[in-house]
């Protein structure tokens, strides 16, 4: 499919021979508990996609991004829902420290290293909560000399086995003594930190998305994220850079195991023409929704317009790409889902889109206040 093909030309320039790499392994094995996938991403330069060339990354922009995910979902959707933590963190913190003094030299240091070091980043925010907002703090911080003490859980929490840097948000007191958000930096091997088997379903398994729990985790002070008078604004920046990117990659990934399935169905021209034209015209739709948003995001549009255009383009792409992963499935025919479990099994791995946060229904009243006017308040 020729615009797939142009995914897996883009995943190839910046990360040469993992296409192959994946694809050399049986489906069932890239997707099980254990799979060499992740390590696949790290030693073919995976974690630089969007670190800034400054800092020896790649530099991609949003819609050579959304191009790699679409091609990396279409070979191991575990892997692509898996790097999307890595990818929107690595956004996120970089977009401040382009700007002077709004990180520390202590958050720097850990930045620089990212590259050098293959360190790939994990995210300990509220992603897996129903009806909770992605960037909701999730582990509770009590102040103490010198930082902070971190308690409690975060699950599921993907990469939890593969990950060097996690991020977790926090509550901490602000200047008047009200409860102020924060984003603790948190290196793996902190004594405290560990991990715990979580998730119980195929779909996804290699994702390694199990519990992460805080007890007792300390962390200095200048490896904690928060605003200052100076900087009233640095967590709201951090929030809506995380948060745009997180919706465009995520259902990029979800949108490239769709295609997968339609790819199939083309090839092996199952079906008749009308029914493949509309199911890849179907598909060739959500994805270009996604693209047009990361292009909008590429070309300067950021803040709540930014945010209102991903959420419309990420549900509007969820609804399509359900129905099109199960025409998929039903035009291979039953022969094929009695000979082989793997086009059942990309069918269902797109389905997850519909559990990351925010949900639909916890998007409508926020979006429809927007739609008529108002700010966009997503809780």
């Amino acid at each position: 499919m020729r615009s797939l093909d142009s995914a897996r030309e883009t995943c190839e320039r910046y990360h040469p021979g993992l296409i192959k790499a994946l694809a050399d392994i049986p489906y069932a094995e890239r997707e099980a508990p254990g799979s060499p996938v992740i390590d696949l991403f790290r030693a073919h330069g995976g974690v630089a996609l969007l670190v800034p060339t400054q800092y020896g990354g790649h530099g991609a922009d949003p819609v050579e991004a959304v191009r790699v995910q679409r091609a990396v979902g279409s070979l191991s959707p575990s892997l692509a829902a898996a790097v999307t933590m890595h990818h929107f963190t690595a956004a996120m913190l970089y977009s401040l420290a382009d700007d002077t003094g709004r990180l520390t030299p202590a958050q720097l240091d850990l930045l620089h290293g990212v590259v050098p070091d293959q360190r790939v980043m994990a995210s300990g925010w509220a992603e897996g909560r129903t009806q909770q907002n992605i960037l909701t703090p999730v582990v509770a911080a009590v102040p103490v000399d010198g930082g902070y003490r971190l308690g409690g859980s975060k699950k599921p929490c993907s990469l939890a086995r593969s990950m060097d840097l996690l991020t977790a948000s926090i509550t901490v007191p602000g200047a008047d003594g009200s409860p102020e958000m924060a984003l603790a930096l948190v290196p793996v091997g902190s004594p405290g930190l560990t991990v715990h088997p979580f998730w119980a379903n195929d779909v996804l398994a290699a994702a390694e998305s199990d519990e992460i729990r805080f007890d007792d985790v300390f962390v200095p002070s200048d490896l904690v994220i928060r605003t200052s008078e100076a900087d009233p604004h640095r967590i709201d920046d951090l929030q809506t850079a995380g948060f745009v990117w997180f919706e465009m990659l995520i259902s990029a990934g979800y949108a490239g195991t769709a295609s997968a399935l339609v790819e199939h169905v083309l090839e092996r021209e199952k079906g008749g023409t009308s029914e493949r034209a509309a199911l890849a015209v179907r598909v060739e739709a959500a994805f270009a929704l996604l693209e047009g948003t990361a292009r909008a995001v590429r070309d300067g549009v950021a803040g709540e317009e930014a945010v209102a255009q991903v959420l419309v383009a990420r549900f509007a792409a969820q609804e399509a790409l359900s129905e099109v992963a199960a025409q998929a499935l039903e035009l291979l025919g039953g022969l094929d889902f009695i000979r082989s479990s793997e086009h059942a099994r990309l069918a269902t791995a797109v389905r997850p889109l519909a559990f990351h946060p925010p949900s639909r229904s916890g998007a409508a009243e926020p979006l429809l206040k927007y739609f008529g006017g108002g700010p966009l308040e997503l809780s």
